[in-house]
Formats: structure tokens, C-alpha cells, sequence
């Protein structure tokens, strides 16, 4: 009777724990303002004597636990604003990553015998035939092979091939009903060979034998995404196209949107679950879950398959924190689960920063560099000021969670 109450006791304590470190909000706003006002890195003053052209956002996220190692969150601000529309790039790969496996469980669920490695191919309307990765080792395309390229080194391709595999309206569906705002995606990245926006190409996955196992026909999306109720979906003084400046602001109204507190939420889901109910996790296994976080984790000079050439894709190439301005300098003992984006002159991070010593913390931020305020025409100041900056930040924010512990 004793054992059965004591359960019931821990129960609730953890439950209490998961409500407080859910609910959590920014506690302190000024904790950053403190913390870049203080600091030494000249990269960081520059951006704060221009933080109006450069739409910085940052949130940081302490995390707490308690004795029975139960975390809590306690989440600080820094010029957040869900409704201030910044083009989250490759950042969005992130929850399409996720939502492919979540796409595999529920098909196994329906009695269909397929994997994550199981290979496929894909049909297009012009009978146009995609099953080839020359960089898995069998030359197969598999979702979680493709999910591998994603965090290894953020590739397009792979992204298109799984956002197609779960349909855009289903996207934008899972990550809602999970209770996720602020979060529409529309469309893929270059190189797609979709020909029509609103619908995908035909997916046969096949055994060894090759025979077929699933036949996913087109899914056609209905959504219309529109982002004109957001400020800022109007940017810059003009934009390339076909070779040619317009002279007008680009209209990103029609664009993937995510904001900083919608990424930061899908990452706190991945790398802590138990902190959410049910309701609000992915339904996926624990085995997707390590899958996730050790891809997430590792960087391009740690893996052989796939292999990528060591002087393009170095250690820091998809770690724009802490390490982004840097080569080489990477350890085991601090990993970064996290996933960058950059494009349209806009650089952003969401991260979960772990090191040997029992320091951890989130980190999401965003800055745009475009100076000549023309977009479209590939000048932006990503490696001068973007990179360098999120470096700087994530250097910071590590620094003063040392100091703390």
C-alpha cells in the first residue's frame, strides 16, 4: 500500500514538473539584453548598432532539473515576434524529417511491411523516374537515408522527396494538432522536379525482392498559404529576377513560415517528450528518436557513409553556433543537436547544446544580412556577419551558462 501510494506521489510530482516545464514562459526578457550589451565580441556590437536592418530574434531556453532529473524551462526573449515574418529556409527540413518517420509508423500500424531503409522510387507525371542516391552505399533511396543527408548537409533534394512523401496540407496538419502555431510551410526548394505545386509524383517502396510493398499515389494539397497578415513578408528595396532587378519590395506572403518559438517547440519535443503529453508529442518510437537526435548531432568529418568531401563539408558546416566561424575546432566533448537555414540573406539556427560537464540549453535565433537590400542576387553577408554572429551568440550564451553552474 506504502509502494503504491509513494508511486502515485512521484506520478504527480513529475506530472507537476512536466506542467510547469511546458507552461514555462520568458521569466526575464532583459537576461539577454544584458548579455549581448555585455559582451566583448565586436561581431555582436555591430549587429546591435544596426538591430533594425537585421531582424534579429533570439530565444534561450535554461533548462532545470530537478532531483529526479525532471527538466524545467525557463525561456528568455530577445525582440521574439511571432508575427514578424523572417524566411525560415532549411530550418523547416527539421519537422519534415520528423513527420516522414511519423508517416512510416502509422502505414506499419496499417499492417504495411515497410522501414525507414526500405528503398523507393518515385514517379513523375512525364513518366520520369527517380530511384537512384549515389551516395547510399546500395545506390538506394531510402527516407532514412535521406534524412541523414538533411543534417549532415542540409540537401534539397532530400527535403523535396520527403515533403512530397507526406503531402503538404498533412504537414502543416501534424505539426497543428500537436499544438504547434505559427507554422505553415508551401513549398519545396530548388532542384525539385515536381511540375505541378499542388500535387506530388507517385512513391513505390519495394522489398529485396522487388517486389512492391506500398503504392502511394499523387496526394493533392488544398491549401492556400497567405502570409499577409504577418508584418515584414515585404522585404528589401528590389529583387532578381530572371537575371533582371525589379524594383520592388520581394513578397515572401506566399513562402515557408516558421517562427522562432514554433521551431524552438519541435526541437524541445524531440530531445525531451516526456515533458509534453501525449497529445502534444510526434508518434514516433524511441528508436526514431535516437535516430533523430544522433543525426542531428553529427557533423560531416564524423561519418563515411554518406561520405562528403572533408574541405567543402567541415566540422562546422551545419553548426552555425558556438563553432560557425570556425574549422576544426569541434569536439566530442559539446554536441549541437541542431539545424541551420540560410538563404534570402537570412541566417538562422535552432540548437540543443549539451556538453561532458552538465551544461545544456536551447538556443533558436535568426538575423538577416542584406545590405544592398536587394534579394534574390545571391549578396549577403553570411560568412562576414550572419555566421559569425550566430558563432559569437552561441559562444555567449555558453560562457554564461558556465559561469552559472
Amino acid at each position: 500500500m506504502c509502494i503504491t501510494n509513494n508511486i502515485k506521489i512521484l506520478g504527480l510530482l513529475f506530472l507537476m514538473a512536466c506542467i510547469l516545464g511546458c507552461n514555462s514562459n520568458a521569466k526575464n526578457t532583459n537576461l539577454l539584453h544584458d548579455i549581448l550589451q555585455d559582451s566583448k565580441e565586436p561581431i555582436i556590437k555591430k549587429v546591435l548598432s544596426d538591430l533594425n536592418s537585421h531582424e534579429v530574434q533570439i530565444l534561450f531556453t535554461r533548462i532545470h532539473r530537478d532531483s529526479l532529473g525532471v527538466p524545467k524551462f525557463e525561456r528568455h526573449t530577445f525582440q521574439v515576434n511571432s508575427k514578424k515574418y523572417f524566411y525560415p529556409a532549411s530550418t523547416v527540413k527539421f519537422p519534415v524529417a520528423i513527420l516522414a518517420l511519423q508517416k512510416i509508423r502509422k502505414l506499419q500500424s496499417q499492417g504495411i511491411p515497410i522501414k525507414a531503409d526500405t528503398p523507393f522510387k518515385v514517379l513523375y507525371s512525364k513518366n520520369v523516374i527517380k530511384k537512384i542516391d549515389s551516395t547510399h552505399p546500395k545506390n538506394n533511396l531510402t527516407i532514412a537515408h535521406l534524412i541523414k543527408k538533411i543534417f549532415l548537409v542540409s540537401d534539397n533534394m532530400a527535403y523535396n522527396y520527403l515533403f512530397d512523401f507526406i503531402g503538404r496540407d498533412d504537414v502543416n496538419k501534424a505539426i497543428h494538432n500537436i499544438g504547434i502555431t505559427n507554422f505553415n510551410l508551401s513549398h519545396k526548394f530548388s532542384d525539385s522536379d515536381s511540375e505541378n505545386k499542388n500535387s506530388t509524383p507517385r512513391f513505390i517502396f519495394f522489398n529485396q525482392k522487388g517486389d512492391t510493398i506500398y503504392n502511394q499515389a499523387p496526394i493533392t494539397s488544398n491549401q492556400k498559404i497567405k502570409n499577409t497578415h504577418l508584418d515584414g513578408v515585404l522585404k528589401g528595396k528590389g529583387y532578381v529576377k530572371d537575371g533582371t532587378i525589379i524594383d520592388e519590395s520581394m513578397d515572401f506572403s506566399e513562402k515557408n513560415y516558421a517562427s522562432i518559438a514554433a521551431l524552438n517547440q519541435i526541437l524541445e519535443r524531440i530531445i525531451f517528450p516526456k515533458v509534453f503529453s501525449r497529445n502534444e508529442q510526434f508518434n514516433i518510437e524511441p528508436e526514431d528518436y535516437f535516430f533523430l537526435r544522433y543525426w542531428m548531432s553529427r557533423t560531416p568529418n564524423e561519418v563515411t557513409i554518406p561520405f562528403y568531401d572533408r574541405e567543402t563539408f567541415f566540422d562546422s558546416y551545419c553548426k552555425f553556433f558556438i563553432y560557425g566561424d570556425k574549422k576544426g575546432e569541434m569536439t566530442n566533448n559539446t554536441r549541437i543537436y541542431n539545424k541551420v537555414g540560410l538563404a534570402y540573406g537570412t541566417t538562422t539556427d535552432l540548437a540543443y547544446v549539451k556538453d561532458r560537464n552538465g551544461i545544456e540549453f536551447f538556443l533558436t535565433a535568426t538575423i538577416l544580412t542584406n545590405k544592398n537590400e536587394i534579394f534574390n542576387d545571391d549578396k549577403y553577408e553570411y560568412d562576414q556577419l550572419g555566421i559569425p554572429f550566430l558563432a559569437a551568440l552561441g559562444r555567449e550564451i555558453y560562457q554564461f551558462e558556465k559561469n552559472k553552474n
